[in-house]
């Protein structure tokens, strides 16, 4: 650790400290929508509940969460305690959801993760005492890395990655100060050989390609029961808009308009779309701006029970409507798996795109965006194998559904591609759980 970096390190630290009253006043006011993020704050400042010489796995939110399944369960099987902690109430919950058997008997703990705050670090890691930490994704702290550092406690960075236009800054950072951050961990196993190779440029050790956890995630069976029994209108294609974001609307409802034309003129049925929001709290708006585009908008919550059964007089009012909203949470496969294509969102606004491989799962041809930097793998990779397409413009997007969806022999050659594309990903658990064998953090 070179002189700047240490100096850096302090005044991060220092700001951390001034930080804490702004933090908390932030969690209070996100708490007016959502109770969770004011409930156990306490766990924020390194209190609560732990196991000792626990795995630590860090899962940001729910799609981390969700991705860390496999491995979670695959620790848990090994007869290792586990911690899980995360940052927003959805990743603790579904936390809670897949682990509530495994919470009951004492062999695991959701929680939020402290915050990258000396003593809330050394709190949670003294009552802790974790065999090792290892956070998700792009979760960088470098408190937490410094501390763990200081207790002997080895961070590995797992399903990690530098995102193409991250590297630059993180270079500069790195430059600058002598560091990265990275450099203080005991191992990095990224997503893909090019995420690789761009931590080993920022300095971090022990560094290998592992995979991505969301190609070994499981598909809920009663998800795919429930398409299987809803049964649209035969004949009727079915297209999913999924994690639609803020931003995207106006130009998904002018390609369902397009595509609704362009089927009419060639004869064929208009599609069926499946529009699910990136987030609950654009349900309401979504079906407001569904309705004044022309579109007859029904609700999953009015058609379907809470195990998705169809309520009375369901299925006319599917085969009468445009759009289903999708006004739930933890049902994405449930829709995937209605669909002959699927849209994600993300890729036309500048944030990115989000997650395709649930799509790929489901063997189905996906489509996004320009926007895919937050993609980068798999999305490469897929679009090369021809199971993903990037669309620039939203007539484009139109224009390539419009062409699939009148050519069955094209829709099941790409969906054969899925099948073989998504076979050749999987397997991220077992080269992790191997890697961290090799590490004798497991023993």
């Amino acid at each position: 650790m070179t002189r700047r970096y240490r100096l850096a390190l302090g005044l991060w630290r220092l700001a951390a400290r001034l930080a804490l009253p702004a933090v908390f006043l932030y969690f209070r006011r996100r708490a007016r929508r959502d109770a969770d993020y004011g409930a156990r704050l306490e766990e924020r400042l390194g209190r609560g509940p732990v196991l000792r010489g626990a795995v630590v796995v860090h899962a940001v939110s729910l799609g981390e969460m969700r991705s860390a399944v496999p491995l979670v369960r695959a620790l848990l099987d090994r007869g290792l305690p586990v911690v899980t902690t995360h940052l927003t109430p959805a990743g603790r919950r579904a936390a809670l959801a897949a682990f509530g058997a495994e919470i009951a008997a004492g062999r695991l703990v959701a929680r939020w993760l402290p915050l990258d705050h000396g003593p809330s670090w050394r709190r949670f890691l003294a009552a802790c005492r974790p065999r090792a930490v290892i956070p998700l994704e792009i979760e960088i702290w470098p408190v937490m890395i410094d501390e763990c550092a200081r207790a002997g406690v080895p961070v590995v960075l797992a399903n990690s990655q530098i995102p193409a236009r991250s590297l630059p800054r993180a270079r500069r950072l790195r430059r600058l100060l002598g560091a990265h951050p990275v450099g203080g961990v005991a191992a990095v196993l990224a997503k893909s050989d090019r995420h690789a190779a761009r931590f080993r440029l920022l300095g971090a050790p022990r560094v290998e390609a592992a995979g991505e956890l969301r190609f070994d995630q499981p598909v809920p069976p009663a998800q795919l029961a429930a398409a299987a029994a809803l049964r649209p209108v035969p004949g009727r294609p079915v297209v999913a808009l999924a994690s639609v974001v803020a931003g995207e609307d106006a130009g998904y409802l002018a390609a369902c308009s397009a595509l609704q034309q362009g089927l009419r003129a060639r004869g064929r049925r208009a599609p069926l779309f499946l529009y699910v929001p990136r987030a609950p709290e654009r349900f309401d708006a979504s079906a407001a701006l569904i309705a004044a585009a022309g579109q007859r908008v029904v609700r999953r919550s009015e058609l379907l029970g809470p195990d998705l059964a169809p309520r009375a007089g369901a299925v006319g009012a599917l085969a009468a409507a445009d759009v289903l909203l999708g006004d739930s949470l933890g049902e994405m496969y449930f829709y995937l798996a209605l669909a002959q294509a699927v849209v994600v969102g993300g890729g036309f606004v500048p944030k990115g795109a989000h997650n395709v491989i649930e799509a790929l799962a489901l063997r189905k041809p996906v489509f996004v965006g320009p926007h895919v930097w937050t993609i980068e793998y798999p999305g490469e990779e897929a679009a090369a194998a021809g199971v993903l397409t990037v669309c620039p413009t939203v007539a484009d997007l139109a224009g390539r559904l419009l062409d699939l969806l009148c050519d069955p022999g094209r829709l099941a050659a790409m969906s054969a591609r899925a099948e073989s594309f998504f076979a050749e990903h999987a397997g991220a658990v077992p080269r992790i759980l191997a890697a961290l064998d090799r590490l004798e953090l497991l023993g």
